[in-house]
């Protein structure tokens, strides 16, 4: 295993996986720390010749045992597990705040022969915590990478989602993808049924199982792990109740999301 800083909050780990190689992008693996838990991670990268990578923000006792980790010390990998994006040609909008912009790269790059154009919107807090501008600047052509951070260190001061209605108003797009904060999602969502703009967003889920038994990934009559966690815009029109709005704790109560 390999690791790599990407911001003050953000490590990528790379390791060698056969199965996880095999993934596409939206799919996702589940990363055993010994000793402390296992967690949800969507997939960065996986190439044919087995190495997989993973971007993980510090946020809890698992993420931040597994920051402290060094090259070469062992982790558990169980995956992929969940469905994938759509590929879609044509001109084609994504949308990534934080860690969300992670399977949305891997998307980008499965893209970039297909897309006829891809612009993406990004979203952080500061410029430190905006991840993988470099690589996201060599993928898509000058001019279509949107940066926003909230602080306005960087690109425009705002939120993600504010430069996208203007964006929408004079520019047709076949596809748009999400992921990230599902307050963002939300918004991303419910200005593309305005605009009657096919989407998928990629949810985020407490997951303890990853193959639909324990139900703490549950949002309306769907299991994250099992039936996305990438949904389609008629999907989401069946959870709108709960989408954007509330989640599940570990004792599988609903709480509101923050």
């Amino acid at each position: 295993m390999n690791v790599k800083n990407e911001s003050p909050s953000v490590k990528t780990f790379i390791f060698k996986d056969k199965e996880c190689a095999k993934a596409k992008p939206g799919q996702f693996l589940m990363l055993w720390i010994p000793g402390v838990d296992e967690i949800p991670l969507s997939i960065l990268d996986a190439r044919e010749d087995g190495t997989v990578s993973v971007a993980v923000r510090s946020v809890g006792e698992a993420t931040q045992t597994l920051h402290e980790k060094k090259t070469d010390e062992i982790i558990g990998i169980r995956g992929p597990f969940g469905n994938s994006f759509t590929a879609k040609e044509g001109e084609i909008l994504l949308v990534g705040g934080g860690t969300g912009i992670a399977p949305l790269l891997f998307l980008a790059k499965k893209l970039a022969s297909k897309a006829a154009r891809a612009v993406f919107i990004i979203g952080a807090k500061t410029r430190e915590e905006l991840l993988f501008i470099d690589e996201l600047e060599e993928l898509c052509s000058k001019g279509n990478i949107v940066a926003t951070t909230e602080d306005g260190s960087y690109g425009i001061k705002c939120l993600a989602t504010e430069p996208l209605e203007p964006l929408l108003a004079k520019q047709k797009f076949d596809m748009i993808y999400t992921c990230g904060p599902e307050l963002m999602m939300r918004k991303v969502f419910d200005l593309a049924e305005k605009y009657e703009i096919a989407l998928e967003a990629s949810l985020e889920r407490l997951m303890r199982c990853a193959m639909g038994l324990c139900g703490s990934c549950v949002i309306g009559k769907y299991r994250v792990c099992r039936d996305g966690p990438v949904f389609t815009a008629k999907q989401l029109r069946e959870v709108r109740s709960e989408f954007g709005i509330s989640k599940r704790d570990f004792d599988g109560k609903k709480i509101p999301l923050e």
